[in-house]
């Protein structure tokens, strides 16, 4: 298209609202932007801006536009992350993501890549969006629950987390610990302030649990993880977690029931890179040492 330069420069007008805002952006003269946008405007036959003494408002055919730059100029940032992904060093940015409750696996994982590959800058992206990895959002996602569908990515299992049922040393002199399930009713426990949580131990604990036992809530699972910690009551976390923060009791033993397989997921154009496979590999040698916990 010849008119992607007055396209671009339009949409940067509308965004900022000002010539002298865009230019800045663009790196060129004032002048130049007011060029391209009557250019712009006498190729079309439409006015797509009002101009005023604040700036330049679009018109609703500007508005219409510059949807179609905007996705435009999406578009070509996302193929900027993938061809990123393409080289043959281990070395720039390297985006991978996850649920955040994931982070105590992964960031020293992510640490230790970034020891062995200096050239690395680690983005861990975290949170309940899908980041797209077709788009080139993420060089790797770290999925939980059923294999993920999406197509042109390359999904492997990764791994199993032994999730059970902790309290703290505190909770225990208060309370004492529960011997059978039969006990359950009579303790406090803490949990996800989500009543709909898909989480198996989450659904679990409102089937076994009456929910006035359930008497810590949070939907921030850092602090669900610190409120045992504190012995506000029994809850459930993997053992690989309790170990590190310590000054836990397993109040009974990992079930299959409570836990959710986790996937390695990776789009089929970055998968066979130098970069994706060392950390693939390297992230897949640090999982074999969780099995020892």
């Amino acid at each position: 298209m010849d008119s992607w330069d007055e396209i671009r420069t339009a949409y940067h007008v509308a965004r900022v609202g000002t010539v002298s805002g865009a230019a800045d952006v663009l790196g060129v003269h004032h002048a130049t932007v007011i060029r391209h946008i009557d250019a712009l405007e006498e190729k079309l036959g439409v006015k797509l801006f009002q101009r005023h003494a604040r700036g330049y408002t679009p018109t609703e055919a500007g508005e219409d536009l510059l949807r179609v730059a905007r996705a435009t100029d999406d578009q070509f940032s996302q193929l900027t992350g993938r061809i990123r992904g393409r080289g043959n060093d281990v070395s720039g940015e390297l985006v991978v993501t996850s649920l955040g409750g994931l982070s105590h696996l992964l960031v020293p994982v992510l640490a230790d890549f970034q020891i062995e590959h200096p050239d690395i800058v680690v983005r861990f992206l975290t949170g309940d969006r899908i980041f797209r990895l077709e788009y080139g959002e993420a060089h790797v996602a770290i999925r939980a629950g059923s294999p993920p569908e999406q197509p042109d990515n390359v999904v492997q299992p990764f791994y199993r987390q032994k999730i059970t049922l902790f309290a703290s040393e505190s909770y225990a002199a208060r309370h004492g610990l529960p011997q059978s399930e039969a006990d359950y009713p009579r303790h406090r426990f803490v949990s996800a302030d989500d009543p709909k949580s898909r989480a198996p131990f989450a659904r679990w604990l409102r089937e076994a649990v009456p929910a006035d036992c359930i008497t810590f809530r949070s939907g921030d699972v850092h602090a669900q993880r610190r409120a045992i910690r504190a012995g506000a009551g029994i809850g459930f976390m993997s053992r690989l977690q309790a170990a590190e923060i310590g000054g836990l009791i397993e109040v009974a033993p990992p079930r299959e029931e409570w836990s959710t397989p986790l996937w390695l997921v990776s789009h089929m154009d970055l998968h066979r890179t130098t970069k994706v496979q060392a950390f693939l590999s390297f992230l897949k040698k640090s999982a074999s040492r969780w099995e020892e916990i």
